[in-house]
């Protein structure tokens, strides 16, 4: 998958503002887990669109053109794998995947290093379209470059991820309730999960 963000990272990056109310419905429902104080890391950064805007001041992620832009941002980027982070234990307090989790090989790897990278206590946030959803199911038949080798996860698959990682509390805060090329104003989130198609689960270590 590096290859394809690093050849299409206009492309990914042009996304964010040709679905502009998409891309902040989905920050809105990102914040309502996000903690207000502490240290961050994004893991599968890209250009940065997430980080920038949420006050997340560290990220890491595979393509290199992509973390160019991710600096440019105001990000300490870092151009790495989430299966084996370039970080200490313990060193920050909540983490951040937002969609990474479709992309990568090992999933319970990039969770294993997202929990050793916490303090205890720390904050996992998962962000994921929702399989099961209208939007996963859009995403799965549409084939876009960029998800037409996605392993989409439900809801109840990330969920069973995360425990699995050894994380529990968690909570669920969906948004996106039409396709994003519809949608006009943002969002605002809900929670739980079932409608949306942008499903933001944390959890604790």
């Amino acid at each position: 998958m590096k290859n394809i963000f690093d050849q299409y990272w206009k492309r990914y990056d042009a996304w964010y503002d040709n679905h502009r109310f998409a891309y902040l419905s989905e920050v809105e429902a990102i914040k309502k887990v996000l903690p207000r104080k502490g240290k961050g890391l994004e893991v599968g950064v890209g250009t940065g669109r997430f980080a920038s805007v949420l006050g997340i001041h560290y990220g890491i992620d595979p393509s290199v053109k992509m973390v160019k832009v991710a600096e440019s941002r105001g990000i300490d980027a870092k151009i790495g794998q989430g299966e084996k982070l370039p970080y200490k234990d313990k060193k920050f307090d909540f983490c951040l995947i937002a969609i990474t989790i479709c992309f990568v090989k090992e999933p319970e790897k990039v969770i294993s290093e997202a929990k050793r990278v916490l303090k205890n206590k720390g904050k996992i946030i998962l962000a994921i379209v929702d399989k099961d959803s209208f939007l996963g199911k859009f995403y799965q038949q549409k084939k876009s470059i960029f998800y037409k080798k996605a392993n989409f996860f439900s809801v109840k698959e990330a969920r069973a991820l995360l425990r699995k990682g050894g994380f529990n509390k968690f909570s669920f805060h969906q948004t996106i309730f039409n396709l994003p090329e519809a949608i006009k104003t943002i969002e605002t989130p809900m929670k739980g999960h079932g409608k949306g198609g942008f499903v933001v689960i944390s959890g604790y270590k």
